[in-house]
């Protein structure tokens, strides 16, 4: 589970096995730990109700490598050059699949070790099941990063205060949320950001919300950075 040893077990030999074309398995995990690694592209697997994925989708890429003890409890080795443009978001999903209205909760708690160097955000990204929204919100970032589209000023909301951007990538709208602080632990109550949007904006309607994902959005981290979930659970009624 140390990042010490993952990172030494990773340098070894991560970059052999993916030059061989083939996963490195326990490679990129705690050694005695880890129930299940891969350091596939698109490496996924399903846990106590949360999805893992390893998600490496941005041109450019380097390598990464991603582990779990749980659902809850994962982490991922990343190799991605200093450049710019997002590499990969290792994350875990969970599927709520209510709609706004519907809900009488929706929050999570996350506790997250994170590198000082270096350029990411651990956030949030939650879609609704039409896939016409998206709603990110970014708990810590380091390096040259930031979110698309425009600053909408700041609001308190869920427990902590943020700084609201809009935009559009061309396939979604996209609302994000960046905290004025960093954090690596905390909870988000995450339904009145949902209503705030919904009905305080009016940018959406009822929507209902599918996939809410939790993970790392890695632009660079040269040489080789852990990125750890020490534990996050999700809960809606």
């Amino acid at each position: 589970m140390a990042p010490s040893t993952l990172s030494r077990v990773a340098k070894a030999l991560i970059a052999p096995a993916l030059a061989l074309g083939a996963t490195a398995g326990l490679a990129s995990a705690p050694a005695s730990a880890a129930v299940w690694s891969s350091c596939d592209q698109w490496g996924s697997t399903t846990l106590n109700g949360y999805t893992l994925y390893n998600d490496v989708w941005g041109s450019g890429a380097g390598s990464q490598c991603i582990w779990a003890n749980s659902g809850t409890n994962w982490g991922v080795w990343a190799d991605h050059p200093n450049t710019g443009g997002i590499k990969s978001y290792p994350n875990a999903k969970k599927v709520i699949n209510k709609s706004i209205g519907s809900m009488g909760s929706l929050s999570s708690s996350y506790n997250v070790t994170v590198p000082s160097s270096g350029a990411y955000e651990t956030a949030y990204d939650i879609w609704d099941t039409g896939h016409k929204y998206e709603i990110m919100l970014w708990v810590n970032k380091t390096g040259a990063v930031g979110p698309l589209g425009t600053s909408q000023g700041t609001v308190t909301l869920g427990g902590s205060t943020w700084t609201v951007y809009k935009g559009n990538n061309g396939s979604n709208d996209v609302f994000s949320f960046v905290r004025g602080s960093n954090s690596g632990s905390g909870t988000v109550n995450i339904l009145p950001i949902l209503k705030w949007i919904k009905d305080t904006k009016g940018w959406f309607g009822d929507v209902t919300i599918g996939d809410l994902q939790f993970g790392f959005e890695i632009t660079s981290s040269a040489g080789g950075l852990n990125f750890t979930v020490n534990s996050e659970t999700t809960s809606s009624s």
